[in-house]
C-alpha cells in the first residue's frame, strides 16, 4: 500500500471497532471495484506489521454478466501472494432474465450474501472483510432516515451467528476521496461493473443529494457522521461504548 493516509485509516478503524483476533482467517469480498480493491491492499500492507497475525483470502462472486474480465484481479493476488477464489453463479440471469425484477437490487444482494457465506465456509475462514467506507455508511444513514423513516445503518461490525462468521468493515473511517488517491496511486486493476442497474439506484440519488449538501454546507457529512457516532447508533461508537 503507497498511501500511507488510507493505511492509517484502516488501522484506526481495525482497532477502533476491534475487528481483528490473533489467528483470523479472513475472507475479502472483491467485486472489482477500487473499494474492494482497496480494502484487499489495505489488508495486505496491515498484516506486514499488525501485532496480531492473521491470514487473507480474495474472493469473487461472479454474477454472471458477459465479458467480465477478472485476470488482472487475479495477476494482482499472485503478486500479493493471496489465494483468490472466483465462486460462478447465474445470479445475473435468474434477476434479470428469468425473473425480469423490477428492482433487482434487493434480492441480487441477497443471493451474492448467500453464495458468498457459503464460499467462505468452505475456506474455513471465520471473518469476512467488505469494502463499505465512511461515505457508504453516511449515505445508509440517510436512505434508512429518508425512505424507511428510521435511525439505523449497518454495523461496523457484524456477527453472522447462523453462519459462524463475523462481517467487518475496515474501510469505514476511510472517505471515498481518500480510497479514489489510494486506487491511483496503487495502480489497481478496477474492473468496472457490467450491471445495468449501476449509477441508476437510490444510493446513487444519495450520493448526489449528499454531495450537493456538502457543497452548500461544508462539514455536512462529518456531521452526521459525527451524530452517529456520539449516539452509538447500531454500534459506531467505538469499543469504549
Amino acid at each position: 500500500m503507497k498511501y500511507q493516509k488510507l493505511l492509517s485509516l484502516t488501522r484506526q478503524a481495525v482497532d477502533t471497532y476491534q475487528m481483528i483476533d490473533e489467528g483470523d482467517h479472513i475472507a475479502v469480498g472483491i467485486s472489482g471495484g477500487k473499494d474492494s480493491l482497496t480494502l484487499l491492499c489495505a489488508l495486505y500492507g496491515l498484516k506486514r506489521f499488525y501485532p496480531k497475525s492473521f491470514d487473507l483470502t480474495a474472493i469473487t462472486v461472479n454474477l454472471g454478466f458477459q465479458n467480465l474480465d477478472l485476470e488482472p484481479i487475479k495477476r494482482m493476488c499472485r503478486t500479493l501472494e493471496i489465494p483468490y477464489k472466483i465462486v460462478d453463479t447465474q445470479i445475473a440471469q435468474i434477476i434479470l432474465e428469468e425473473r425480469r425484477e423490477n428492482n433487482p437490487c434487493s434480492l441480487c444482494a441477497k443471493m451474492r450474501k448467500g453464495a458468498l457465506n457459503a464460499a467462505i465456509k468452505e475456506l474455513g475462514c471465520n471473518k469476512i472483510a467488505l469494502g463499505h467506507n465512511y461515505d457508504d455508511a453516511v449515505e445508509t444513514f440517510i436512505m434508512n432516515l429518508f425512505t424507511e423513516g428510521r435511525i439505523g445503518c449497518f454495523s461496523p461490525t457484524n456477527p453472522l451467528e447462523n453462519m459462524g462468521l463475523e462481517l467487518i468493515r475496515p474501510l469505514v473511517l476511510a472517505p471515498e476521496r481518500e480510497i479514489r488517491k489510494a486506487a491511483r496511486k496503487n495502480e489497481l486493476p478496477i474492473v468496472k461493473s457490467k450491471c445495468p442497474a449501476d449509477g441508476h439506484t437510490n444510493r446513487q440519488r444519495t450520493k448526489e443529494f449528499l454531495a450537493e449538501m456538502e457543497r452548500k454546507d461544508r462539514g455536512f457529512k462529518d456531521r452526521i457522521f459525527g451524530a452517529m457516532c456520539r449516539g452509538n447508533i447500531d454500534g459506531w461508537g467505538g469499543s469504549e461504548n
